[in-house]
């Protein structure tokens, strides 16, 4: 049987750790999945055990690589945001790699942003929320006023998907959807690392620039790899390839994220206040996005209600749309209570997809994600865009797919197909 040619796709997520193989059709033919427990930083919080991926991901791609079935033709990352890796001057980990939920420290942050203009002016420049930790930048000005020690050993910060790279090339680099995750490093006015950055000396703990659709070298010398991305910005690159016409994608997890690539208005502070933000997309573009909680308020409600109505956990995927159900609310059962769980989503849904939708020409709406197999709410987010084309997207694993295609042209000498995305049009009934 002949070997068949594939990219190798390593997809690092916070708990599931994944290595996919796609064909040059782009069809997913193999993959796998990890599990590691979490380490502990100096105080005691959750960390990623960043030796133990290391040493899983040369283990499995030297796995890979003894099997007769494939011929690996490249490597790429698609990887968290929001986390950094530190390399001393040899080249060795830092650790840890702080997770980027641990609280901030409130007086630090408050001292930067008196040094540096005040948090509205900080993120309308760099298109971020005040996150803490989940601005990475924070996290290097953290350890260079916490750390100061720790900080002079620190050569190069490289974000995860960059780390993940420089793995198995040994170069280092940045990349611009990293460095642009609300990350508060980028002045979005200025297309530069914000000032406050070289004030700080911090773009010397930096490393150079490539675009994501280069590489960043070769493994053993012969096996292209990429410079890795930022996951939520991968996981756009499939529609961006397959839809020249304005649309929103709304990725639907924990987050439901509206993500719109054709809105290139300027982030107000209001839209700020309403968690807005930019994303960089693998073109180098601003992609405005705004953020909703619905997908961790649904499995809180559904946990409520499956106690309340004596039902299995999951018994709401078993439910149908019904337009009667909603029309008439005096018998309470799980069925209605449900179906106003989703309207009253739909309600949060729609506040935060306006908010990026306004100064643009969208016509489609592409749902992907949970939410878009729950005929409930695609139904009810058609009746409130009656003018626009509302879409369940399927797609097999969006950010690994994403970071496959962005170096298409270093492995792949086919066409990238027409049919990447599975769509399937929602009619509003009203």
């Amino acid at each position: 049987m002949e070997a068949l040619s594939v990219i190798a796709i390593f997809d690092i997520g916070k708990t599931n750790k994944k290595l996919l193989l796609f064909d040059e059709q782009y069809r997913l033919v193999w993959e796998t999945v990890s599990q590691f427990a979490e380490l502990t930083d100096e105080d005691d919080f959750p960390c990623e055990d960043i030796d133990a991926l290391t040493l899983w991901i040369h283990a499995a791609i030297e796995t890979l690589l003894g099997d007769n079935r494939f011929i690996i033709k490249a490597i790429n990352f698609s990887a968290y945001g929001a986390s950094l890796v530190y390399l001393d001057y040899n080249g060795n980990i830092i650790p840890p790699l702080y997770n980027y939920l641990k609280p901030y420290p409130s007086e630090l942050s408050k001292k930067f942003y008196i040094d540096y203009g005040g948090e509205q002016n900080m993120s309308k420049a760099t298109a971020s929320p005040t996150l803490g930790n989940l601005n990475s930048g924070m996290q290097l000005y953290r350890i260079k006023n916490q750390f100061p020690e720790k900080y002079q050993h620190i050569e190069v910060a490289l974000h995860l998907p960059q780390f993940l790279s420089f793995v198995l090339t040994g170069n280092k680099y940045s990349d611009y959807t990293s460095i642009g995750c609300h990350t508060q490093l980028w002045d979005f006015t200025k297309n530069n690392y914000h000032d406050w950055v070289m004030e700080e000396g911090i773009d010397l703990r930096l490393a150079p620039i490539r675009q994501c659709d280069s590489l960043c070298g070769y493994f053993k010398d012969s096996i292209p790899v990429g410079i890795g991305m930022h996951d939520s910005s991968a996981a756009l690159i499939p529609y961006l390839v397959s839809f020249t016409q304005p649309f929103i994608l709304i990725s639907t997890g924990t987050w439901c994220i509206s993500l719109n690539p054709f809105n290139h208005t300027e982030l107000t502070e209001e839209e700020l206040k309403q968690d807005c933000l930019c994303y960089i997309s693998y073109k180098d573009n601003p992609v405005k996005a705004s953020r909703l909680f619905a997908g961790y308020e649904h499995e809180q409600a559904v946990k409520k209600l499956a106690i309340q109505f004596n039902k299995p956990l999951d018994y709401y995927a078993t439910i149908s749309y019904d337009a009667n159900i909603l029309t008439d609310q005096e018998t309470q059962t799980y069925e209605s209570a449900y179906h106003q769980l989703m309207a009253d989503i739909i309600v949060q849904q729609v506040k935060s997809t306006d908010l990026v939708l306004n100064g643009s020409q969208v016509k489609k709406i592409f749902v992907d994600g949970g939410f878009s197999q729950n005929s409930i709410y695609m139904h009810l987010l058609s009746e409130y865009y009656k003018d626009k084309e509302v879409y369940a997207a399927s797609i097999p694993q969006a950010s690994a797919m994403g970071a496959a295609l962005s170096i298409h042209q270093h492995w792949n000498q086919k066409n990238i197909p027409t049919d990447l995305i599975a769509l399937r049009l929602h009619v509003s009934c009203l």
